[in-house]
């Protein structure tokens, strides 16, 4: 698949740019990019959520009234579950939420999520962007000639770029990654994928 690079005007340079079928052209595997994006939502999870179980609430060890002829249940300890400010029955414990996936099942599921966006036609190529200082207005002025400033922007870059990646800090609808970095749920969470020059290289090697 050929695409043609771009200026930061979103004008063409005459120059073309192949995407792999090793990588953009695959037969998408939707279960593969479904364990991926799992994988990842649950690595997002801190699992530092508890509640207090009966033996930890702070209470009276007291018993509250006699076992027999009150005419009601049973009752030993104010802690229990059943009265109000009592332990929680089978209440959230931390946990650790991770799982771990096969290296080549995660590289399926890149490839099957950038074959999507392929398909789609939402991936642009840029040519080098070299700014001198950090300045948002560049970024926004590039989203615009591209005509993806009112879409969710996933800018691949092949290496780091400190300028270009401070200035869209401020952009909540810009999302600066290493072409080396990329994972499935960027891929499939964005509307408009934006390349500059080299990164599907990166993604060609690393993929492929």
């Amino acid at each position: 698949m050929e695409l043609a690079v771009l200026n930061t005007q979103g004008k063409e340079t005459g120059r073309k740019v192949v995407l792999s079928d090793a990588v953009f052209g695959v037969e998408a595997n939707d279960h593969a990019i479904y364990l991926d994006v799992k994988q990842y939502l649950a690595d997002q999870r801190q699992g530092t959520h508890k509640s207090k179980q009966r033996n930890e609430v702070a209470g009276s060890t007291r018993k509250l009234k006699r076992q027999k002829g009150t005419g009601g249940a049973r009752a030993g300890s104010i802690k229990s579950p059943l009265f109000p400010g009592g332990g929680r029955i089978f209440g959230p414990q931390p946990r650790d939420y991770s799982f771990k996936l096969n290296k080549k099942l995660k590289q399926l599921a890149r490839r099957s999520a950038l074959t999507y966006k392929a398909q789609a036609g939402v991936i642009s190529i840029v040519e080098a962007i070299s700014m001198e200082a950090p300045k948002t207005k560049s970024v926004v002025a590039l989203a615009e000639a591209l005509k993806v400033d009112d879409k969710k922007v996933l800018l691949v870059l092949p290496e780091s770029n400190v300028n270009l990646q401070l200035s869209c800090r401020n952009l909540t609808y810009v999302k600066p990654v290493l072409a080396q970095n990329v994972c499935t749920y960027d891929v499939m969470n964005a509307s408009a994928i934006v390349m500059v020059e080299g990164a599907e290289n990166v993604l060609n090697t690393m993929l492929a």
